[in-house]
């Protein structure tokens, strides 16, 4: 009896895998047109809008009646060939009619970067941690008339961290500040696992040099934290111990969010995040960032104008427009496509991470990002 049931067991795991298989191929396909922009595509990866495509596909969501998306061709923006070649595939190319016409097919536009790239981190034998020439990037004036004609229409808007920060022109962005209620404090931020030079080669040399600018050249710190940079190039280093009672951000979620979108009530954060100040009167604010900060680290912070508490997701999803801005890079996961042809594959989602800082963006994945983008899709098409 036992080694039957034994033997059953591990034909159920030999083929649940093909069961997950078929069930997704069975699955009924879905025309949803998404309009993604990206520009900040260095590999075939799509390592940018890869949650995004990984949703899409798992969901069968996709471009016609019959063709799914594809991570290294359905997108706007930058695209990589071989040999430090590239294509600029951007919405600048388009003309005010083909806008309205891209307007007119697209159910939804998701800007996941546009950060953009350059010349240190395309061309070969320079170093990735030094800011360098850009070679594209930004909010284009294009892409500003194409959010202001999709939420003319009342279609659906994704943007998220970095969306209007560096590199994008300040004209731009007060287009888009004044189109949705929403301003940059000029504040970027990332926590870094270790800040000790001689440990972490991975800490970007412009933080540095600009910390060490106008602090005689010093850089002591030896612990995990939080690095902050303005858009003046001021550089703030909250530490663990020092500033810091735990140096991890969190995103804290309220009753609607835990409740509608299926978020947890509080996540860890170990990635790149832009400080926002939304207008609440038009805006709602469902999910907030919150800074462990100490008596000292509350002190820096005051100190630099930067708010101890700030949104995390800033939406106004009514009748006159649907429009969501994430302040983190919450689609720059570190997953696998593979893993989203496998219908029922996030009841095994804990077996993809575990707890070290990378596994904490895999996990953020599952836990945050996954329920919140397959609820939005829901929600906007049932209206």
């Amino acid at each position: 009896m036992k080694k039957n049931i034994i033997f059953t067991i591990l034909l159920l795991l030999l083929f649940l895998p093909l069961y997950m298989w078929l069930a997704w191929v069975f699955t009924p396909k879905t025309k949803f047109v998404a309009a993604i922009i990206d520009k900040t595509v260095l590999t075939k990866q799509g390592q940018e809008h890869i949650s995004f495509n990984w949703i899409l596909n798992y969901n069968r969501y996709t471009k016609t009646s019959v063709d799914p998306y594809e991570i290294d061709h359905d997108y706007f923006g930058f695209f990589p060939l071989e040999d430090e070649e590239f294509k600029l595939k951007g919405l600048e190319r388009f003309s005010s009619k083909q806008l309205e016409q891209l307007t007119a097919d697209s159910d939804m536009a998701y800007f996941t970067d546009t950060y953009g790239i350059y010349n240190n981190e395309w061309f070969q034998k320079t170093n990735v941690n030094e800011r360098s020439g850009m070679l594209y990037g930004g909010l284009s004036d294009k892409d500003v008339e194409f959010l202001e004609l999709m939420k003319k229409n009342k279609k659906l808007i994704i943007t998220e961290f970095n969306t209007i920060g560096s590199p994008t022109q300040s004209r731009n962005r007060v287009l888009f500040e004044e189109l949705f209620a929403l301003k940059w404090t000029g504040w970027t931020a990332r926590y870094f696992d270790n800040l000790d030079l001689d440990v972490n080669k991975e800490l970007p040399q412009w933080l540095i040099n600009n910390y060490k600018k106008s602090h005689n050249n010093i850089w002591p710190f030896k612990k995990s934290g939080i690095a902050f940079v303005n858009d003046q190039e001021q550089v703030v280093i909250l530490e663990e111990d020092t500033h810091l009672r735990d140096a991890m951000p969190h995103i804290e979620s309220n009753q609607f969010a835990q409740e509608h979108y299926g978020l947890p009530k509080s996540i860890k954060y170990s990635f790149w995040f832009d400080v926002m100040q939304p207008d609440t009167k038009v805006n709602d604010v469902i999910s907030t960032f919150k800074i462990s900060a100490n008596k000292d680290g509350i002190k820096e912070l005051v100190k630099n104008g930067i708010p101890i508490s700030f949104p995390a997701i800033t939406m106004h999803n009514k009748e006159d427009y649907s429009f969501f801005y994430f302040s983190g890079d919450f689609s720059d996961n570190p997953i696998g496509i593979t893993s989203s042809y496998f219908k029922g594959i996030g009841y095994f989602k804990s077996m993809f991470y575990n707890e070290d800082d990378e596994a904490e963006r895999v996990s953020f994945f599952w836990k945050y990002y996954r329920p919140l983008i397959n609820t939005i899709l829901e929600d906007y098409r049932e209206k």
